[in-house]
């Protein structure tokens, strides 16, 4: 079958797999439609050959022996789960991609030198639970029993609960990380429209923003809206107002690859006749470089208290994550830009302002990332969408740097 025919037949084929009825997908870690979705993907690994297991966890592995190499293994993979009402692309065109890659070597080159595997992990969304990549965490060893074992869903489910309804268990702690994965390749949709306005087919990823959020609570005072006279307010609203704007402002004149986002704002009473007394806001702040992320932050902070200050209000501060910037590896992203140009592709390097399991990966195995183009830069949303030549690129450009990794001396 023509390689563009196949991505467009797995992807279909999977996607019916949590097909939620109010639309996009919906597949939670540890439901039946997870463990649907994962025996799909086992089944197609097995059709082409591969070696099928799971971990402890839920993990899905498909490997390839090499010839000479077999203890040294290269990876390419993604997620499995949604977010609630997804699209059909986050994560699992990363599982396609690989499979068909695979595939795609075995059938032309035959068996590698190098040992090549298919994951199709187990979580990383934190979509049913309050737990993120659980399946990388797993794999890399990171993951706590403790952060996870009191924990359930909306609904009351019991994470341990659920987790053993579909026949796994924790990992067993005196089991050793794996020393063999000499590089782990990821594709993924871009979930940005960078791509698309520059009208290229890849990019090559060599970094992933370090990512700070806060949320503040901004006090005043409420009041009655017709008989508080405009100077004597202490107006949480119009305070956050002006740090909004200050922010902003400062983080455009620092300019890219800088972003700082007030994504949630809650004034209270919120209502029209009373001035707002409190004023519950978040930022996200992200930069490539941990020292410039750290430094933007800093002076965030201190205009936010400078202004409230300055308007007699109080703001309550809680920085609750702190996440680096991880850095790929220089020698893999170099041999995937190699791979692509011999394409042909249309590519750029840059890097992702989002999350991926590459971050948790990365720190212990040499990783690198490839994008595909996203429409419109739609993603975690129904019309998610990829025009099925660049999702048959992305395959491609995969082939071409596993093969590059895996069959070469």
């Amino acid at each position: 079958m023509e390689l563009k025919k196949e991505v467009a037949a797995m992807i279909d084929a999977l996607s019916q797999i949590g097909n939620d009825p109010t639309g996009g997908m919906t597949r939670l870690l540890y439901t039946d439609s997870w463990k649907e979705a994962q025996s799909f993907v086992e089944k197609q690994l097995k059709k082409t050959g591969l070696t099928t297991s799971y971990d402890a966890v839920g993990n899905l592995f498909g490997r390839m022996e090499g010839s000479q190499y077999p203890e040294e293994t290269i990876l390419s993979g993604s997620h499995i789960d949604t977010v609630v009402n997804g699209g059909t692309l986050d994560g699992q065109y990363g599982v396609v991609a690989a499979a068909l890659a695979i595939k795609y070597l075995k059938e032309t080159y035959g068996q590698p030198l190098r040992s090549l595997e298919v994951i199709s992990m187990a979580e990383e969304e934190g979509s049913r639970f309050p737990t993120v990549f659980w399946g990388s965490k797993n794999f890399v060893g990171e993951a706590k029993k403790a952060d996870v074992e009191a924990i359930a869903d909306f609904e009351g489910n019991s994470f341990v609960a659920e987790m053993q309804r579909q026949g796994f268990d924790f990992r067993d702690p005196q089991e050793p990380v794996r020393s063999d994965i000499k590089a782990f390749v990821e594709i993924h949709i871009e979930q940005g429209s960078v791509l698309e306005k520059e009208n290229l087919q890849i990019g090559v990823v060599n970094s992933i923003a370090g990512q700070k959020r806060y949320t503040f609570v901004l006090k005043g005072q409420a009041n009655h809206a017709g008989t508080t006279p405009m100077g004597y307010r202490q107006d949480a609203v119009y305070g956050f107002a002006k740090m909004c704007a200050a922010v902003i402002d400062r983080g455009l004149d620092l300019g890219d690859p800088l972003v700082v986002t007030f994504g949630k704002v809650e004034p209270k009473p919120n209502t029209v006749n009373v001035v707002p007394g409190e004023v519950l806001f978040t930022m996200d702040c992200r930069h490539t470089d941990g020292q410039l992320l750290d430094a933007f932050t800093a002076e965030a902070e201190q205009i936010i208290q400078a202004i409230a200050k300055e308007h007699d209000l109080t703001v309550e501060m809680d920085l609750w994550m702190d996440e680096r910037p991880v850095p790929m590896d220089d020698t893999i992203v170099a041999t995937v830009e190699q791979a692509v140009k011999q394409t042909g592709k249309r590519y750029k390097v840059m890097h992702s302002g989002a999350g991926h399991d590459s971050q948790i990966i990365a720190p212990h195995f040499p990783t690198a990332m490839l994008f595909v183009p996203s429409i419109d830069g739609i993603s975690h949303n129904p019309a998610e969408a990829t025009t099925i030549e660049d999702l048959t690129a992305g395959v491609e450009v995969l082939a071409a740097s596993l093969y590059e990794l895996a069959y070469k001396e």
